[in-house]
């Protein structure tokens, strides 16, 4: 019996910003951002949209097709929680009309804590392989402004369902991982931002890489040339190269440019226009592969690297499954990417600015987001959300 990934969907919202809008802000050559960081357009979170709502999204697909009483855990992973207590997973169990013997949790280590639920969820269908489990993961990645990490803030959600037997990616058990008390990007809980030193952070994401493939050989019989694609945690979608081609190094290669990006090209469609999202954007990455790739999957291994900064690290493998085309939510992908609407400067200032409402009081939330679930009011500091 195998386990791994049997359905995958993401969402991201209708707003964003072309980057060549804020270049010309900066007075800055917009290829900084298009060709340095490798990134065109970062997603805006409406007014009426958060992590619970952009998850409750990417979701709705799978348990539409699954049914919402075959899912028996859900896990929540996210750096932005909306509630020091109350799980945001909760709220989405509401939403998707889970049913109510459903566990839920949420899962926080900056962007690994999804691979972490994966993996946890992995080990619960291993024991019960009639059990389904939903993994979603919901980040708005947002920077000070006139920083340089302005440009690599994104939001987006990825939900995955766990199954025995899978039609899309089987996961393999062995696994590597690193773990280090670092402080390259952090954000205090008195903070709506947060902090990073870039450099320091690359720095660290490399080391990690490192160590965790090493720590993967060492329990796998799998070598680097196995595999025929690979994902990564992707801050800013140029991270990919600068990781594939450090791996490869490490694995003596010597791989050319075109081979480097046959294997990671396809896997930074997504990110490039949605922009940094944190716990989901490995994910879409994987998505973005399956979905845009024209060579045939089917039989292929694929590896992950999943960073965290802070920092946890984790490399692991899985084979794509024949028939995986048919599982695929390819055309809602498309047509929601597409649809999305051009903030001109201001209208981002105005998105970044948006007031979050802390003083107890009733506060209805405007309605902008074109998706399925919205967050209507913030009323007595507590969160309504309904279903447009």
């Amino acid at each position: 019996m195998s386990v791994g990934i049997d359905e995958i969907s993401f969402y991201t919202s209708n707003y964003y910003l072309d980057l060549r809008t804020l270049a010309e802000v900066q007075q800055i050559d917009s290829e900084k951002y298009y060709q340095g960081i490798g990134q065109e357009k970062m997603s805006m979170a409406a007014p009426d949209e958060d992590v619970v709502t952009m998850a409750a999204n990417a979701a709705q697909p799978l348990v539409e097709r699954v049914g919402a009483d075959a899912i028996t855990t859900l896990m929540f992973a996210t750096e932005t929680g909306v509630d020091q207590s109350k799980a945001a997973g909760v709220y989405v169990h509401r939403l998707l009309g889970l049913d109510s013997n459903c566990r839920v949790v949420e899962l926080k280590q900056a962007c690994y804590s999804a691979t972490a639920a994966i993996q946890m969820a992995c080990a619960l269908v291993a024991r019960q392989p009639e059990k389904k489990v939903l993994v979603v993961a919901s980040d708005i990645a947002r920077y000070d402004l006139d920083t340089s990490g302005e440009a690599t803030q994104g939001c987006g959600a990825v939900a995955v369902l766990i199954s025995a037997n899978p039609r899309l990616i089987e996961i393999d058990p062995e696994v590597g991982n690193y773990t280090e008390d670092v402080m390259d990007f952090w954000r205090p809980n008195y903070r709506s931002t947060a902090l990073v030193d870039g450099k320091y952070s690359t720095k660290i994401y490399l080391k990690s890489l490192k160590k965790a493939w090493e720590n993967f050989v060492g329990a796998s019989s799998l070598a680097f040339n196995d595999f025929s694609h690979f994902c990564y945690h992707l801050p800013f979608s140029r991270m990919a190269e600068k990781a594939h081609k450090h791996l490869a190094k490490i694995n003596q290669a010597g791989l050319s440019l075109e081979q480097i990006e046959q294997q990671i090209e396809d896997t930074l469609h997504y990110n490039r226009i949605i922009g940094n999202s944190y716990t989901a954007s490995m994910y879409i990455g994987l998505t973005s592969l399956l979905e845009n790739c024209k060579q045939n999957l089917a039989g292929k291994k694929v590896g992950f690297f999943s960073y965290g900064s802070g920092c946890v690290a984790e490399f692991f493998s899985g084979t794509v499954v024949d028939g995986y085309e048919k599982c695929l939510h390819t055309p809602n992908h498309q047509k929601m990417l597409d649809d999305r609407q051009e903030v001109s400067y201001d209208e981002y200032l105005n998105l970044y600015r948006h007031p979050d409402p802390r003083d107890g009081e009733h506060h209805d939330i405007p309605s902008s987001t074109t998706g399925r679930y919205r967050l209507a009011a913030i009323s007595g500091h507590k969160r309504e959300y309904v279903i447009c």
